[in-house]
This record gives C-alpha cells, sequence and structure tokens, in this order.
C-alpha cells in the first residue's frame, strides 16, 4: 500500500563510526517498523546503477566512490505517512541546516557524508527498496 513503506539507507561514515545501532535506535524510537535490513557493501558498478539518475551531475563520481567506500546498511520501513514522516526525522541534506534532534543533525559530518539517507517520495521508495530486496511483503 503506498505510503506506508519507505527505503533508507545508513551510509559509510555513519557505519564506519559506530552509529548504526544508535541511528537504528532513533528510527524505531520515531514510530518505523522495520520490515527488512541487511549490511553490505555496494561495488562502485552498483552504487553507480543505484545513482544513475544523477550521472549527468558533477557529483555522480565522488558520489559513486564514496557509498562504494565502506559497509552500508539499507532498510524497508514502515509506518503511516512514511516517506514524509522520515525525512523528517532525518533532517535537511545539509546538517548545518538540520534541525536539533534530526539524525543528520547528530550523526552527519557534511552534506555528502551526511549520515543517511531517505527516499523523496513513494515512487521512488518502491524502487530503492526493490534495488537492495527482493519480495519484501510486495512492496
Amino acid at each position: 500500500m503506498a505510503g506506508n513503506k519507505t527505503f533508507t539507507m545508513i551510509k559509510p561514515d555513519a557505519v564506519a563510526d559506530g552509529n548504526t545501532g544508535a541511528i537504528i535506535k532513533m528510527i524505531e524510537e520515531a514510530g518505523f517498523r522495520i520490515v527488512a535490513m541487511k549490511k553490505t557493501r555496494l561495488t562502485e558498478e552498483r552504487a553507480g546503477q543505484f545513482y544513475e539518475v544523477h550521472k549527468e551531475r558533477g557529483f555522480y563520481q565522488d558520489l559513486v566512490r564514496y557509498m562504494s567506500s565502506g559497509a552500508i546498511v539499507p532498510m524497508i520501513l514502515e509506518k503511516e505517512n512514511a516517506v514524509a514522516d522520515f525525512r523528517k526525522l532525518i533532517g535537511a541534506t545539509n546538517p548545518a541546516n538540520a534541525e536539533e534532534g534530526t539524525i543528520r543533525k547528530k550523526f552527519a559530518k557534511s552534506i555528502e557524508a551526511n549520515a543517511i539517507h531517505g527516499s523523496d517520495s513513494d515512487e521512488n521508495a518502491e524502487i530503492e527498496g526493490n534495488f537492495f530486496f527482493s519480495r519484501v511483503e510486495k512492496f
């Protein structure tokens, strides 16, 4: 059902810094249920496929390199109004602009190393979730 699932991914900087557990705790305390989760590492090829929508942008190669630089933790989350509520929980892309109490305000280092990804629409949540997981409750 549209609107009750979203996709997120704890990025290499946050995993390397040992913040995975604290981030998951914040997600669960905000009322999200984890439907699927795994720890993995993207190859440059897979990172390029995931971020293909940005291929023509100047930051694409750096993004691909960064996202394949270490372990990540992709998750599918469930909650009413999942996409909007999760975007609010993670905060602004630039941690300097993120509100207090958000994941990025607490754990991000920079715009690029901003600790976590969150889908920006129901459609992208489905596409991104299906990139990492198969047959998850008919996501």
